[in-house]
C-alpha cells in the first residue's frame, strides 16, 4: 500500500496494530491485509469523492469517534445485509463495503446503493480502488 500512499491527499497519521485489532474484535471480523496496511499509513483516507471511516485511536479519540465500528454498530443502514461491513461513503448515502464469510472479509470492494439496496462489485481490492478513483478524480480536476 506504500506504493499508492501518494495518491491519497489525506495527511492524517495512521493507526497502530492494536487499534486495528480492537476494531476487528468489536466488529467480530478480520479486515483484509490491504485495509490494515492502508490504515497503518493513513487513517480516514479520502479517495476521490470517497471517505473511508476512520479506525478509533487513543491518540486522537475526538477525531475518530465516528469510526468504522460506530458506523456498523450504531448508525448502520438497517436495510443492509448482515454479511456487509461498511467501510466508507461519498456523502450521498451510498456505501463502500466488504463482504464477510465466516468472520473474514474478502478483498473485493462493493458499492451498496442506498436507494435500491442493490450491491455492485466495485473494485477487486483496495489498492485497485485507490488507483482507479484517484485517477478519475484527477481527470475531473484537469477538465
Amino acid at each position: 500500500m506504500q506504493n499508492v500512499r501518494n495518491l491519497i491527499e489525506t495527511k492524517k497519521p495512521g493507526v497502530d496494530e492494536l487499534d486495528i485489532k480492537l476494531a476487528e474484535e468489536k466488529l467480530g471480523v478480520i479486515f483484509p491485509e490491504q485495509y490494515k496496511e492502508l490504515f497503518k499509513l493513513v487513517n480516514n483516507a479520502e479517495i476521490g469523492e470517497w471517505i473511508l471511516y476512520p479506525i478509533n485511536t487513543q491518540i486522537n479519540p475526538k477525531k475518530t469517534w465516528d469510526d468504522v465500528v460506530r458506523q456498523n454498530k450504531e448508525v448502520r443502514e438497517e436495510r443492509m445485509s448482515d454479511d456487509l461491513i461498511a467501510i466508507g461513503d461519498d456523502g450521498s448515502g451510498d456505501i463502500l463495503c466488504f463482504k464477510m464469510m465466516n468472520g473474514k472479509m474478502g478483498d473485493t470492494i462493493y458499492l451498496w446503493y442506498h436507494e435500491t439496496t442493490e450491491l455492485e462489485e466495485y473494485a477487486p481490492n483496495l489498492e485497485e480502488f485507490i488507483i482507479r478513483f484517484s485517477e478519475e478524480y484527477d481527470d475531473l480536476d484537469d477538465e
